[in-house]
């Protein structure tokens, strides 16, 4: 018969204790691994805000929707940012979604200011709170339903527009806008270039105000049929960067550019380069972060049972070639 000695067996004793203690601390360490990582993705979501804007495709509201969803991630709140590509039904589709899923809260900035009402009342109904940013609501109603708006001082940027305007032409002439009627933001600008006109008492006088669409092309078209009409204009205001370098190109394709002074709005990117290249004379400048920020910590306080105000407004500020020379963004290409 065969026997084992007894140091063999101590040996085989304590190489399956080994064994049973390896298997046993992997598998704890697989279970707590797991029990980590549960944890983790609960702190990583507490839920979903759901952000619909005019056009992803315009950087100042890629930069916003970027923004929002780091400054969201900080709270553990997912952001979903879709793109309203300028159509208010498209928008109160995507707000419909937004309501099915159950999302936490809606970021809004309304391609069209009158039909982003039926969306806001939906929400409002399924008692879901919603932000606006940039652009508000076009209905008295409507706006009281919006728990906060934050976004430019839009009509104190149009004064800062007429102002550079006056200065620019010598106060004497006729000139034109370029506007986006469909748009509260935009419709503001014009009200602020109109008001600081009148209280200048300035002798410029508004030949005519065509619809640029807030795009390039169309600012280039609109001002193509401008000159046309009005060959003896002094100056454009333009209620956004691409609409006034449309402008441009339209102007400097007639040799006139020595002739007309283009102001816009926005100081993007391309409109602080615009500036620096003496494009564009002044482009009063919005700050996008500020309003991405701005939301989202309106949010937050809403959740935490904080009052939150019902508007806030952002000044502009002049952006011309002295602050163009001098700005490291404009290099960069930042906002």
């Amino acid at each position: 018969m065969f026997r084992l000695s007894a140091s063999c067996f101590r040996s085989i004793s304590n190489g399956l204790l080994a064994w049973a203690f390896a298997v046993t601390s992997l598998a704890l360490l697989i279970s707590c691994s797991d029990r980590g990582a549960d944890q983790g993705s609960d702190t990583q979501s507490k839920g979903k805000i759901g952000m619909t804007c005019m056009a992803l495709t315009n950087p100042f509201f890629k930069l916003i929707a970027n923004v929002m969803e780091e400054e969201a991630a900080k709270y553990g709140y997912e952001l979903v940012a879709l793109d309203g590509a300028n159509d208010g039904a498209a928008q109160n589709a995507q707000i419909s979604d937004f309501i099915a899923q159950g999302y936490d809260a809606i970021f809004l900035n309304p391609a069209d200011s009158k039909a982003a009402a039926e969306g806001v009342r939906k929400a409002h109904a399924a008692g879901i709170p919603v932000f606006t940013f940039d652009i508000q609501i076009d209905d008295d109603e409507v706006k009281q339903m919006v728990t906060s708006h934050i976004g430019s001082d839009n009509f104190q940027g149009g004064q800062l527009a007429a102002k550079s305007m006056i200065e620019a032409t010598g106060d004497r002439g006729q000139i034109a806008i370029v506007g986006l009627p469909e748009v509260t933001s935009c419709i503001l600008r014009v009200e602020g270039f109109k008001d600081q006109l009148e209280k200048s008492g300035s002798q410029l006088e508004i030949v005519t105000e065509l619809n640029g669409k807030g795009s390039r092309n169309e600012g280039f078209a609109v001002t193509n049929d401008i000159l046309q009409v009005h060959p003896n204009i002094v100056g454009i205001f333009a209620i956004n960067d691409p609409s006034g370098l449309g402008a441009y190109a339209a102007i400097d394709k007639v040799n006139k550019t020595d002739q007309i002074t283009i102001v816009a709005f926005d100081a993007s990117p391309a409109g602080k380069q615009g500036v620096f290249e003496g494009k564009l004379f002044d482009t009063p400048q919005q700050f996008p972060r500020k309003m991405a920020v701005g939301t989202v910590e309106s949010f937050i306080k809403h959740l935490e049972g904080e009052t939150v105000e019902k508007a806030i407004f952002i000044p502009c500020s002049h952006y011309r070639y002295e602050t163009a020379a001098n700005d490291p963004t404009r290099v960069s290409e930042q906002w």
